[in-house]
Order: C-alpha cells, then structure tokens, then sequence
C-alpha cells in the first residue's frame, strides 16, 4: 500500500522537474500523505563533503524518503573553482550557478541544503594547503555552527579523514573537520559565540560512507572485513512507477548540469555501506536510528501530539484529504505548547503546510516586474489571490507584509472554491539591502567569503525580503502562511512563469569590454552601458583610472524615462607610454549620489535566474606585445572567454559550429584553435578530425586546449600518440623551466621570460599529458611542491608542412583575468612559424 501511495508522490516529482522549478508547488493527496509520514518522524541525518556534486543523492534520497528523516547536504564550498560545461560563468558566477544546481537537487531527492563560507579556490592536493588557504578555524566553526543549528542525530561524511594526499585536499578537509567537530559541538567552550543563539548538540553517532572505490577495486571490497559497516538497502523499486530509489537519485544527481553530470541510475538490489567512525557503537548495525527515539515521544508533550498524527496517518482519505484538516489544526495547537523550540519549530512549519495543502488552499503574491528599486518613494503593486478548494471554514484574519505595511483588512470569509483577489501596493524604499547572494556582498579572500551576519552562514539562497502573510483563520486557530513575492508571467511555450522579485539599484552600469588590450600608444573606445530600475533618471556617468591614462570626456550626461531603459556610451581611452595595468572604474552620478554597480544575471532554464550586483570596473592593459594579422577559427567546447580575448588583442576570430568545418571553410583561416574540453563535449569532432589534421598537413595551425581524459570524442585527437593524464600545476605561482629556451615559441614574436607566468590565477594547468610520441617537443616544465616536474604544460609537433600544438595551460582562466603574460605566450602559439 505504502508503494502504491509513494508511486503518485513520485510520479508528480518526477513530472514537476521537467517544468519551470519556479511554479508554486500544488500538492496531490499522495504527496501530502508522504509530508505526514515525515511529519511523524523526529530523526535527522546530515551528509558532510566539499563541493556541490560530492553529495551522495542515493543515501539522501534513502533517509529522506524511505526513512523519513530530515536530511540535508553540507557542501563546504560553492564550486566556484570548478569549470562550467554550459556556459562561459567561472569563479564566483560558476558558484553561483552550482549553488542553486544544489537547491534544485534537494528539491528532488527531499533533502536540505546548507554551505559554509570556505571558498572553492581551486584543485588542492593535501589538506594542509586546503586548510591554510581556507582558514581552518573557520571553517570548523561553520561546520560547529551547522551541527548546533540542524541538531543531526546522524552525521555521515563522504570521504575518508585518515587517507590525506589521496584524494582532491578538499575532500578530506571536509571529513577531518567533520570529524572534529563531532565532539566540539557539545562543548561550551568551543566557539561559544554561537551560544547566544543556538545550544549545544552532540550527535548520536558518526559514519564514513564508504564504497569498493576506497578499497581499489570491487574485488578487495568483497574481501573486506565488513564487521564495522553497517548495509544500507537502497535499492527500493516502485512497481507501478518502474523507478528505484536510485533513478531517484540519478534525476537529482543530474541537476548538476554545468559539471556534466547527467545519469540514468542503477536498477535491481543494491547497498550503500558507511562505516562507524565515532559515538555511540551500534549493536544492530542495519539500525542507524538505534537507541534514538525518533518519535513524538522524543518531546515533552509530543504523547498527544503523535496519538493525534497516528490516528491522521491510518485514516487518511486520499479522495478527501481535507477531512484530517480538524485534528491537524488540534495537533498544530499543541505543537505551538511545546518547550522545545528546535521541534516545535520544524513541525510547526511541516504541519502548516499540510494542513494547506489538504484545503488546496491557494495562496498568491506576485507582481508583474522582475525588479524594483529601492530609491526614494519606490512602491510596487503586489496582486493577491487566495482560494480555499475545500469545505473547510476559514477566514482571511489579516495580513503582514515586509516591508512592513498597516493594512485596513475585515476579517475575509474563504468559501469553497471562489477566488478572491486584491491588490496592496508595497513600499520597496523601506528595504535596505539588495537581492544578491549574500556572501558575495562583502569582498571575501582567495579561501573564504566574507558574511558579517554569523546568523546567515549556511543559509543556502539568497536573501528575499519581500513578502506577504496570510494570517488564515482555521478552527478559530490562527495560521500563518507566508509567500515571497515572486514575478509571475505567461510565456507563450512554457505557460505560466515564476520568477523570483529582486531588488536592485535604482541604476546600474556595465563596461563592455571587460579586459581591454592596448598593444600599443593608439587610443581605444570603450563601452559602457547604463540601465534603468526607475523612471524619469537624469545625471553624468564618469569612467574613472589613474591620472597616466587618459579619458574623454571626463563625464558624459544622460537621461532615461522608463525602467529597463538602457543607454550605451562612450568614452575615449589613451594609455601611457609605458606598459601598465590598470582598473577602470564606472561611476554613474544622480542628485550627488554615486551609483557603482554593475547587475549580472544567470539564466538557465534549470535554475532560478539569479541577479548578481558588483563593482561595475573593468581591466585595461597597456601590453607590450607583437602579434601578426593570422585569421583564427575558434571551435567551442565545454564554454570560454577565449574568442573574446583574441578579438582583444586585434585577431580576426570567427566561430565554427562543428557542422560548418570543411576543407573548403577551414581555407579562410590560418589557425584553428578548440575550446576548453572541445574532445571530450563535441562528439561531432570524432567526424572532423581528419579534415582538421588535413588542415595542419597542408601547412596551418591547430592549437588544442585542455581536455580530460574520460569520454574522448576522437582517439586520434593528435596525429601522434598522445596520452592525458590527471597531472596539474595547482601553484599559480610554480617555478618555470624553459627546456627548449630557444624554440620559437618562447621567442616569436615576443620574448617570453619568467614574468610572463606571474600574477596568473588558480592554477597554472591542468590534465597534461604525461605519454607523447617522440614528434613532440614540450616547452615548459613546473611543479607543485613535492612532486616531479610535468613537462605537458605545451606540446609542439611538426605535422607535414603545419604546425599541432597541445597545451594544458589554463588560458581559458587567465585570457579573462587580463593576465599580460598569457596574452604574449598566447601571440606566440598563434604565430608559431609554419
């Protein structure tokens, strides 16, 4: 029975997910029977790793839904130093991206979401330097502070904290500071700050989940002493659905998109394994929860609450779910008694929510902008509508708003299915604060984001203000129901949108051109585009840099009447004689006030879009470089910024669609340079790639950025034998070795010293080759600390009368960064001598 009720659960799950996440959520009667099976277990389970993707959403799922406990995934990082497979987004952009590809996963496999402030700076190989850069003490203070607020009966890390050095720093950075923090939970003398806000939690036991990969192969795992394991059946199948808990799984595991992670998961019986690591030992170990009461008994004063549930529970009527609305109401009453405020909290917000749903009550608060501003005497119409599609007798007693408005409200009947509307207007220039992610607000470090507000660490979205509360009156009970208001639209394909409302600057500013290449004396026009988030706005924008470059005019005048309203102008830019780097900076001024924002948005029809607000400036750098007039064919892979780069530095670059490479377009072109992941992404190229070495034989240029080594398109990517491997320069900084000083592309057109590889960012490179034919001669050699030196960084070969280069440099980060020495480096591939 449970199976059949859990098949309509699902079976709306998996339907929602393929729509626009942004739609409310409308629960069927199966769904709410499941929130009620939830709403009867008091035990919870927090699964701890490094990045968004390291989550194992088959356990998650399993907890969550088979088990019933709250669940929630601690994600040390955001991602942002990963690399994107659906678009150009790196660094603090990319994480907000995966942060959200997270939210939509949770929302899948029912689990909770939570980060700390530590920031994704990269691939680490140890702890140690992971630590250090993080700062440690932080971060184990966040990791404490999650344990304090979430209360996990059950803690399970992804990695192992005893294996340093074998795995990505990150990794078992997470299960050490997990494993620490464990007991300094319950300590008052352990980041006691935190006491004024939450008590001391320790949890019950903690666990290890391990897998044959930690045991090198399935053969050593069946081998294994499993006396300390515990076997978690998480193989359930859904007849009627024709889905397993792990396809389950595989549909949240997918929402990481930008890391390419889509999967179909597994069928059939199957186990996850953790490993008891500290605790409380268990005596049964297919019983995590054991010696936890994860019923109502679990409180003071949850006896009648779960005979009331109980009673719920048995005789749900999945025709009629309203008729369980009276002892809900009576069981919510009693939840508001409880002395413990962790539970009463939980389930207060559980239960109203169920009982809203088994009225189908209806409740709206939407605007027809996507954004407002906060200036003076900024106002927004918010249209409501509140339906009850029930025969349950309720009342609108009141509504409460932020920001906070006095509202005339008669106390409103909600009959049976009969739409009520109205309209309220909102007085946005009472908000204070921007809609941005919050721990991007502050300028945090290379390690760590900057969140003044220790109340906000963990919190996973961003921060939304506006709002409305239904205050419903049920039972003569008081309910509140709070709704975000949200920007709703019909689009003519998708049907009804949801967006969320930001709050934003009453005008914001853009300079195109994001880094801009002065090669040599000559001036440049730069670009800046002004929007509008209010009407009738009249000022000067000034593009302001230090007093050896010049700009004309000083400040540009302008007028906008209509929000969204956009005016691009421009401004003359002269470098200095001598080579410099500077930032420029957009200050747009309105009735003496200064506006320096520029608003970036992601779109993704996975995600929510996400609105970013940060200093509107831009790069711009007198280069002393040479480079020759060569027409570039660009095809694109996993997503860069590199064509913009080349069109920097005065190249004519012509993107190729993989359909339009042909001998007869590719003779248009002296070089032909492929995108980041190009091999591993565009399975069109294994079709192309003879017509791309028929290019290089004839006498042009091919040059190949990174690719990884799993699921190459083409096994004659090169035309010799050339084997990737995982090999990285993570230091930046790393030493450079030139081992052919005098080969051309070290010298032509530009010398290329050692100051070419300083001030670069991230990492010097990544998954260079470590076996290559004898064709090849490779240029440069580094390391990180400890480790031999790799020569894969660039790879030259003469192929018939052209010229095949592989390099595993992250120009890819550093083009975009206006870092000048991979520029000059960069004019030397493009130039190389054929």
């Amino acid at each position: 029975m449970r199976q059949q009720r859990l098949l309509y659960f699902f079976l709306s799950l998996f339907f929602s997910i393929s729509l626009q996440a942004q739609t409310p959520k409308k629960w069927n009667s199966a769904e709410i029977y499941h929130q009620i099976e939830k709403l009867n277990f008091l035990g919870s389970v927090l699964y701890i790793a490094a990045h968004p993707d390291d989550e194992n959403t088959r356990l998650i799922s399993y907890f969550s839904n088979e088990v019933n406990a709250r669940t929630a995934y601690l994600s040390l990082t955001r991602g942002a130093g990963g690399q994107n497979l659906i678009g150009p987004e790196l660094r603090e952009l990319l994480g907000v991206i995966r942060t959200q590809e997270l939210i939509e996963a949770r929302k899948i496999d029912g689990g909770q979401q939570f980060f700390s402030r530590a920031n994704d700076f990269g691939y680490s190989k140890t702890p140690e330097e992971t630590l250090k850069i993080w700062d440690k003490d932080a971060v184990l203070s966040d990791v404490v502070w999650i344990i304090r607020k979430f209360r996990p009966d059950i803690i399970i890390n992804r990695f192992d904290h005893r294996s340093p050095g074998t795995t990505h720093g990150h990794h078992t950075s997470s299960a050490m500071l997990s494993f620490e923090a464990f007991d300094l939970a319950k300590n008052k003398n352990s980041f006691s700050d935190q006491l004024n806000k939450v008590t001391t939690w320790q949890p019950k036991r903690l666990f290890f989940n391990t897998s044959w990969w930690f045991y090198g192969s399935r053969e050593n795992f069946e081998k294994a002493d499993k006396t300390n394991l515990s076997q978690l059946p998480i193989g359930s199948f859904y007849a009627n659905l024709g889905k397993s808990n792990q396809e389950i799984a595989a549909l949240s595991r997918s929402r990481h998109q930008s890391q390419g992670f889509g999967t179909s998961g597994n069928r059939g019986e199957e186990s996850e394994y953790i490993e008891f690591l500290k605790g409380e030992k268990l005596t049964n170990s297919s019983n995590v929860f054991e010696g936890i009461d994860t019923s109502w008994n679990r409180v003071e004063g949850g006896k009648e609450i779960e005979q009331i549930l109980s009673v719920v529970q048995k005789n749900f009527d999945f025709n009629n779910p309203s008729a369980s609305v009276s002892q809900l109401v009576t069981a919510y009453q009693l939840i508001q008694n409880l002395k413990d405020d962790h539970w009463k909290n939980i389930k207060s917000k559980e239960i109203s929510e169920i009982i809203g749903a088994c009225c189908g009550l209806f409740l709206d608060a939407t605007t027809n902008v996507s954004s407002i501003s906060n200036g003076k005497n900024s106002s927004i119409k918010v249209n409501l509508e509140m339906i009850n599609r029930s025969d349950i007798a309720m009342q609108l007693n009141n509504l409460t708003s932020i920001p906070n408005v006095n509202f005339t409200q008669s106390i409103t009947d909600l009959p049976n299915n009969k739409s009520i509307t109205k309209s309220i207007d909102l007085d946005i220039s009472q908000i204070k604060n921007f809609t941005e992610p919050y721990y991007l607000k502050e300028k945090g470090t290379i390690g760590m984001y900057t969140v003044s507000d220790k109340e906000n660490i963990g919190i996973p979205d961003v921060l939304r203000e506006v709002s409305v509360t239904f205050n419903i009156s049920i039972n003569k009970v008081v309910i509140p129901f709070e709704k975000k208001v949200a920007f709703k639209y019909n689009d003519d394909v998708k049907g009804e949108i949801y967006q969320p409302l930001d709050v934003v600057p009453v005008i914001t500013s853009k300079i195109e051109e994001q880094v801009s290449i002065f090669p040599n004396g000559n001036s440049k026009k730069i670009h800046v585009t002004i929007t509008a988030a209010a009407t009738n706005l009249s000022g000067k924008i000034s593009l302001n840099a230090t007093k050896d470059w010049e700009i004309s005019p000083s400040e540009i005048p302008f007028s906008l009447n209509k929000i969204g309203e956009e005016k691009i102008v421009e401004f003359t830019v002269t470098p200095p004689n001598k080579a410099d780097e500077i930032v420029l900076k957009s200050v747009v001024t309105i009735d003496n006030v200064k506006y320096n924002k520029e608003k970036i948005e992601i779109n993704y029809p996975h995600i929510f879009k996400q609105t970013v607000l940060k200093t509107a400036e831009a790069k711009a750098i007198k280069l002393d470089i040479k480079t020759n007039n060569e027409k570039i064919a660009y095809i694109m892979g996993a997503g860069d910024e590199v064509p913009t780069s080349l069109k920097q530095m005065g190249y004519e670059v012509s993107i190729l669609n993989p359909n339009q490479i042909s001998e007869k377009n590719l003779e248009n072109f002296d070089v032909v340079i492929t995108g980041i992941r190009a091999y591993n992404v565009i399975n069109e190229l294994k079709f192309k790639q003879d017509i791309l070495l028929d290019f290089v034989q004839k006498g042009k240029t091919m040059i190949v950025q990174y690719n990884t080594l799993d699921d190459l398109v083409a096994k004659n990517m090169a035309p010799y034998s050339l084997k990737i491997s995982r090999d990285r320069v993570t230091n930046e900084n790393a030493t450079i070795t030139f081992l052919d000083p005098k080969n051309e592309l070290l010298n032509y057109p530009n010398k290329i010293t050692e100051n070419d590889f300083k001030g670069w960012t991230q990492e010097q490179g990544l998954y260079y080759p470590s076996e290559w034919d004898s064709h090849f001669v490779p240029i440069i050699a580094s390391n990180d600390a400890g480790e031999s030196p790799k020569k894969g960084a660039i790879l030259t070969a003469k192929f018939g009368k052209g010229t095949y280069i592989y390099t595993g440099l992250s120009f890819f980060r550093e083009l975009p960064e206006g870092v000048a020495g991979a520029f000059r480096l960069m004019a030397n591939l493009i130039s190389v001598k054929n």
